[in-house]
């Protein structure tokens, strides 16, 4: 297979963690003898930097045109600490969402047999955690209407959903239901928001064209609760674009470390294959970032590809690494740390 794959590294630590999964896939190509022709762009503080634009119109087309798009992280410190900033790295990932149509995140989350003790959680309570969260990514509060009032001194945002948004994102959601243990859980806060009763109502319409799955609906604080006290209760859940962005974060670190695991944002043409983990500035240039969730994002692409081969071939080697201790700062018993390049070249060679 021939791939044409656009390489957005992005700030912090991206751009380190993308090279260790650009040696990794380039493994998985000569293993299976595929060609990846990689073709960087430029997103974040580093596109601003340079031409004055955290999602270009360059990029875009790039991206567009790609068969997937690998990224790293974005963000820096100098536009966090500057509310007055009127460009900021984020503002890219928002317009580069809505453009590119990448509607929902796919955010898997599950343990690691040799890390199970590294978790905040007891072992009891995720052991056999294996779930998936299908977040709206292009609607809700995010891309609503907002500003200010009074002189400034009132704010608003505004949630707005359309049944055709949450349509689509349920049927990923009721798909890959049918394709694990068949359960869904629709999560929202229909008790007070309108917003949510669309959710629920549209969800409840939908049950009838698959009636294997089960369906449960439960309250976003009821189930912020539940991911601390018995996350492998969960398989599948739906959910709007802010509820998921807290919710995912949550779950993040029942693995051990945020730096473990991998995301998805599915369009309809092309689709963007990312860690979770932000772009963590006190880490760039240290050679100590973890670039095994960035990896696992590629392992996702493959997997998204059809090639589950090449998929699994990236999984074993990163439970091989986790095994026998080849792991950096996060993971890694005092003073066995190893280093992020290190990391990226014994996983390669394993491959």
């Amino acid at each position: 297979m021939n791939l044409n794959i656009a390489l957005l590294a992005g700030d912090g630590i991206g751009p380190e963690v993308i090279d260790q999964a650009v040696k990794v896939c380039d493994a998985v190509a000569k293993k299976f003898d595929h060609t990846i022709n990689w073709i960087p762009a430029l997103t974040g503080a580093a596109a601003i930097d340079a031409v004055g634009d955290p999602y270009p119109p360059e990029t875009h087309k790039i991206c567009r045109e790609a068969d997937a798009v690998l990224f790293g992280a974005i963000g820096h410190p100098r536009f966090d600490n500057d509310p007055s900033a009127k460009v900021r790295p984020e503002q890219g990932l928002l317009k580069m969402r809505q453009e590119l149509g990448l509607f929902a995140n796919v955010r898997p989350t599950f343990t690691f047999p040799s890390l199970v003790d590294k978790s905040p959680l007891k072992r009891e309570r995720i052991e056999g955690t294996d779930l998936v969260f299908l977040r709206e990514l292009t609607g809700g509060i995010y891309f609503g209407k907002r500003g200010r009032e009074d002189n400034g001194d009132t704010a608003y945002d505004t949630c707005t959903y359309t049944r055709k948004e949450v349509q689509r994102l349920a049927k990923k959601g009721f798909e890959l239901a049918m394709r694990r243990s068949k359960k869904l859980c629709c999560v929202d806060k229909a008790n007070v928001l309108e917003s949510s009763r669309l959710w629920r109502e549209t969800v409840q319409a939908m049950e009838k064209d698959y009636p294997e799955v089960t369906v449960s609906y439960e309250f976003v604080d009821a189930v912020a609760m539940r991911l601390v006290q018995w996350p492998n209760t969960y398989d599948v859940l739906i959910t709007e674009n802010l509820f998921g962005d807290i919710l995912t974060d949550e779950a993040s670190v029942i693995s051990g470390s945020m730096g473990l695991m991998p995301s998805a944002s599915v369009g309809e043409n092309v689709s963007l294959y990312e860690p979770i983990h932000g772009s963590y500035p006190q880490a760039a240039g240290k050679n100590i970032a973890n670039p095994m969730a960035t990896i696992l994002s590629a392992a996702m692409m493959f997997e998204d590809f059809g090639l589950s081969e090449e998929a699994t071939a990236i999984r074993d080697a990163v439970n091989q690494a986790l095994e026998t201790g080849m792991v950096t700062e996060d993971l890694a018993d005092k003073d066995k740390a190893h280093g992020t390049d290190e990391v990226g070249n014994w996983l390669a060679a394993q491959i």
